[in-house]
């Protein structure tokens, strides 16, 4: 059967797309986490419908009858900063591949950089499809930052050493703080600059700006993270002088209860050496074990130079899960790859 390539648009593709684009995204993921359920049409739809206004994404599927076999995105975003970049993901099924479905693809992203004036574009690989990293090297991509998703076995949490983190940090003189769900209106605007704190994560050779989300830009996030049917817990840490000092955040969807993500930990540096950070993951860890037995695993990401918190989640005994690479590429070597 003759291969058929067209854009789709995922915020308004029809009800037939959009289940041929779940099929296709739970294949894809089972290669890379099979151990993990497939995700529900139901929830992949919200997603889609509910992408924040300022990311704007361009999308492409090659379609052999009914079925989508390979597919490619472009993103970027509507921001004062990075306006030089635009990330993207190709995708092709396993028996599709080395047929030139991702060179194609890859054509109508760089004509995405191209048009929109983005000279940069970023993407990701991990080491369970290695075909994804050959790709970026044939076309000379750069390795900008290598990264790991490490797990946590709550089964091997070990209960005296939270206790120990706990107690240090309640005699820190900071004031720890709970929210449960989107962050209350009072406290946005303050929140929002605080998540800054997130830019001081290692970037390596990333050719990245600072992120500065407004808080509208939060509220969309937010938006898209619940309109999916997800759950978030945040502890924060106020200094003495009422400022956020630190923040620790895991999400989980109730349709898969056994997974755990913990999302953004940060200390402002002016306030590290005081053990918040440990504070807040045992704090929320000991949340967990206590509301939450269902919950067997904790994942998390971490960049492999990242020394300071991955000391603190390897003394709780996270694990490497998944090693990947964010690459960066030039738009004009893309294009040249593309000519020759």
């Amino acid at each position: 059967m003759t291969l058929e390539l067209r854009p789709i648009s995922p915020r308004s593709a029809s009800q037939a797309e959009y289940r041929a684009m779940t099929e296709f995204w739970n294949r894809m993921r089972s290669e890379v986490l099979p151990d993990d359920p497939p995700l529900s049409l139901e929830e992949r739809i919200a997603s889609w419908k509910n992408i924040p206004d300022f990311v704007q994404v361009v999308a492409w599927a090659f379609w052999e009858g009914e079925e989508i076999v390979a597919a490619g995105n472009a993103d970027y975003l509507e921001l004062e900063e990075n306006r030089h970049l635009l990330d993207f993901t190709i995708q092709v099924l396993p028996s599709y591949r080395r047929q030139g479905l991702g060179k194609e693809l890859l054509r109508y992203v760089v004509e995405t950089a191209e048009r929109t004036g983005k000279r940069l574009m970023l993407t990701n690989t991990n080491e369970r499809v290695p075909a994804g990293a050959a790709f970026m090297e044939q076309i000379g991509a750069a390795r900008g930052l290598e990264t790991h998703t490490n797990q946590l076995d709550l089964r091997e949490l070990d209960p005296s050493l939270i206790h120990s983190w706990i107690e240090r940090g309640k005699a820190s003189g900071y004031t720890l703080g709970f929210w449960e769900g989107p962050y209350p209106e009072a406290e946005l605007a303050a929140f929002a600059r605080f998540l800054q704190v997130m830019n001081t994560a290692p970037r390596d050779n990333l050719e990245v700006e600072d992120f500065k989300y407004t808080p509208e830009h939060v509220r969309q996030m937010e938006g898209s993270l619940f309109a999916a049917g997800n759950q978030r817990w945040t502890y924060w840490v106020k200094a003495p002088d009422g400022r956020f000092a630190g923040y620790s955040e895991i999400t989980w969807n109730p349709s898969r209860p056994q997974i755990l993500y913990q999302q953004g930990t940060g200390v402002e540096p002016e306030f590290r050496g005081h053990g918040l950070s440990r504070w807040l993951k045992a704090t929320m860890l000991e949340k967990v074990l206590r509301e939450m037995p269902q919950a067997r695993f904790v994942r998390t990401g971490n960049a492999d130079s990242n020394a300071p918190m991955l000391k603190i989640n390897r003394e709780l005994g996270f694990k490497p899960y998944l090693s990947s690479t964010v690459w960066q590429v030039e738009t004009a070597k893309a294009r040249a790859y593309l000519e020759r």
